[in-house]
C-alpha cells in the first residue's frame, strides 16, 4: 500500500461510522479521489478542520490498487484557514462551486486546467468575502455572481459543452452580434429567432458579449467591469442548463441559490 501526498481541494465529506469521514478530494496530480479519514470527527482530531469543503490542502494518504477508497493519513492547509462564513448566500455560492466540480470530474483522471479554475474561484471568493459586506443585498452579491458566472462558463468550456455563440444550431445560419439568441432543454446550442420555440429562453447580445469577454480575460481583469445583480442572469441560466443536461440531474445548490 504505497504512501502518497498531493496538493488537493476538498470537494465533499460524508459521515461514516461514529467518528470517520469519507472525503472526496481533487488532487492536482491524480485527479479526483475518495478516501476514509479515520477518527477525524472526534474533538481531539489534529487535522479534521483541514477537511472542510473547498479547503486547499496537502493531503497524505495510502492507496491500494484493489480498494476503491484510499486511506487518508493527515492533511495540512496550504492556504490561510478558511473564514467562518456567516453569510448564507456566499456559502451557497461556494456549495455550488464544490457541487459542480464534484460532478464534472471522473475519478483518477488528472485535469490541471480544471484544478486551476476551481482554485482560482475559491481564492477569489474568499478574498471577496474578507473584503466586502453584503450591504443590504438579499441574495448573492454582484461580485460573487461574477465569480459564479466565470466558473460556470469555463466549466462548460473545459467540459467541451460550449456551443458556438454566433450560429443557430437548427438552421446553421449566423446569429449577428446584435441579434438575440435563444436556447432550450432540447438543443445543445443556440437558436435564431426563426428556430426558437415557445419553451425557449432569451440569451441577449450583451450576455453573449460577456461570455466572449470572460473567455479572453482573467477573473482579476474583470473586477473593473460594471456588474449589477441582473448582469449575465440569462447567461447563467444557459450555462447551468448545459451543466445539468450533461450531469443528468438538477443541481441542489443551484435550486437553493435561485430561491434567494
Amino acid at each position: 500500500m504505497p504512501a502518497r501526498e498531493s496538493e488537493a481541494l476538498v470537494l465533499r465529506t460524508y459521515p461514516y461510522r461514529e467518528a470517520d469521514l469519507i472525503v472526496s478530494f481533487f488532487t492536482r496530480d491524480r485527479g479526483k479521489l475518495r478516501g476514509i479519514a479515520r477518527g477525524v470527527r472526534r474533538p481531539k482530531s489534529n487535522y479534521g478542520a483541514s477537511l472542510e469543503r473547498l479547503a486547499h490542502i496537502r493531503i497524505h494518504y495510502f492507496q491500494k490498487q484493489t480498494l476503491e477508497l484510499v486511506r487518508v493519513d493527515r492533511a495540512e492547509p496550504l492556504s490561510p484557514p478558511l473564514v467562518m462564513l456567516t453569510d448564507y448566500p456566499c456559502s451557497l455560492a461556494l456549495d455550488y462551486i464544490a457541487e459542480v466540480a464534484e460532478d464534472m470530474l471522473p475519478e483518477h483522471e488528472p485535469n490541471d486546467a480544471y484544478f486551476r479554475l476551481v482554485a482560482l474561484a475559491v481564492e477569489t471568493s474568499f478574498k471577496g468575502i474578507r473584503a466586502h459586506k453584503q450591504n443590504g443585498f438579499s441574495g448573492v452579491p454582484p461580485w460573487m455572481e461574477r465569480i459564479i458566472t466565470y466558473f460556470a462558463l469555463w466549466s462548460v468550456k473545459l467540459g467541451g459543452w460550449l456551443p458556438p455563440l454566433n450560429v443557430c444550431l437548427e438552421t446553421g445560419v449566423a446569429i449577428g452580434p446584435q441579434d438575440p439568441a435563444w436556447f432550450d432543454h432540447l438543443h445543445d446550442g443556440l437558436l435564431s429567432a426563426d428556430a426558437k420555440s415557445a419553451d425557449s429562453y432569451l440569451l441577449t447580445p450583451a450576455s453573449r458579449d460577456l461570455a466572449r469577454l470572460m473567455l479572453r480575460k482573467s477573473l482579476a481583469d474583470l473586477e473593473s467591469e460594471p456588474w449589477t445583480p441582473a448582469t449575465g442572469s440569462d447567461l447563467r441560466r444557459f450555462l447551468n442548463q448545459r451543466l445539468e443536461n450533461h450531469f443528468e440531474r438538477r443541481l441542489r445548490s443551484l435550486r437553493l441559490l435561485n430561491s434567494l
